[in-house]
């Protein structure tokens, strides 16, 4: 062998020593050896359900949390988590180790969101919600909530929109990403349950209501009443006229047959032929109309012992309690000057 030949093959066995010392410091970095040299650098990174782990890998090494997408791989493999990666929207720093990262990923360590439903929401708002925050599909949400009944105090009869309608209890909510429409249905439905004591449930038997009617009323009294204080007043008022067969002539109920909570109702909107219409039918509607929070629930289960059977809106949300017919028009006159 002659002297150049020598010279070509030190430097070949150079070049592979050079590429197996980087190799193995890229492996010993992005494993999990050492990362406290890496430059500090957090994202929130999707991975889809129909990603594979070389997708994955891709996506990381794009977004710089890594440096080798191939090494990913390959750990993925060793640590026998290839499928199990679960998907979900991570929050992932640069200097986390290879190893940390797929753990997390098997733990399904995802960045939960919040969704806050307000008092007094109804299905149709509940759906327009997870639309707008992007966290499911409205339609499919309405579409499962008018078969949904899991409860066996919920209702599902002809004349009822949405059997769920009243028992997705107002409160913030954490949605993990990938969650179905059905699973947050059912998170819903699962935390009213949860909320409605023992107590509370003797409380109704008590006074002669079932759970669906106790609920269908805490609607109406949720959808009347602005002041927490006035919440037991208005149920006392709808408890006098349901005694005297008076019909309630609440006008959310009609509002919820328009869909969208008109300001000022006309004659023909509360001639409008409904079930759910309390100007044209006596008694409480055939269900709730939104999703009543606890401090009306709690009014129509211990009401204020009024005379009151009227009651009118003021301009600063208020109302004007009266007992009769006549002193209800003059009140509305009032109202109307204000």
């Amino acid at each position: 062998m002659n002297n150049i030949q020598k010279k070509a093959l030190l430097q070949i066995f150079v070049l592979v020593l050079v590429l197996m010392v980087i190799t193995g410091f890229e492996y010993w970095r992005d494993s999990g050896v050492m990362v406290s040299t890496y430059e500090g650098r957090t994202e929130t990174l999707t991975v889809k359900p129909e990603m594979t782990v070389k997708d994955i890998g891709e996506v990381l090494f794009q977004n710089g949390i890594i440096h080798n997408a191939t090494l990913f791989r390959i750990n993925a493999k060793v640590q026998g988590a290839e499928n199990s990666l679960q998907a979900g929207n991570y929050v992932l720093s640069s200097k986390m180790s290879m190893s940390d990262i797929i753990d997390k990923m098997v733990r399904g360590d995802t960045v939960y969101r919040l969704l806050t439903i307000p008092e007094g929401y109804n299905v149709e708002q509940i759906a327009k919600l997870l639309d707008e925050q992007g966290l499911g599909d409205g339609a499919t949400f309405k579409a499962l909530a008018r078969n949904f009944t899991p409860l066996d105090y919920m209702v599902q009869q002809p004349g009822i929109i949405y059997p769920v309608e009243g028992y997705v209890f107002p409160d913030t909510y954490r949605i993990n990403p990938g969650m179905t429409e059905e699973g947050i249905l059912k998170m819903l439905v699962a935390n009213f349950d949860k909320k409605l004591t023992t107590d509370m449930r003797e409380r109704a038997r008590a006074l002669g209501l079932s759970l669906h009617q106790a609920v269908t009323l805490a609607s109406l009294v949720e959808k009347e009443a602005k002041l927490d204080t006035e919440r037991p007043v208005i149920a006392g008022v709808f408890y006098n006229r349901l005694k005297q067969n008076m019909p309630l002539q609440s006008c959310p109920t009609v509002q919820y047959i328009l869909g969208y909570p008109k300001a000022e109702l006309t004659i023909a909107d509360t001639q409008i032929m409904s079930p759910y219409n309390t100007y044209q039918n006596l008694g409480l509607p055939p269900g709730p109309i939104a999703s009543p929070g606890m401090a009306a629930i709690q009014a129509v289960l211990y009401p204020a012992d009024t005379p009151y059977f009227y009651f009118v809106a003021a301009k600063d949300g208020s109302h004007r309690f009266n007992k009769t017919y006549e002193e209800h028009l003059a009140a509305v006159d009032a109202v109307d000057k204000e």
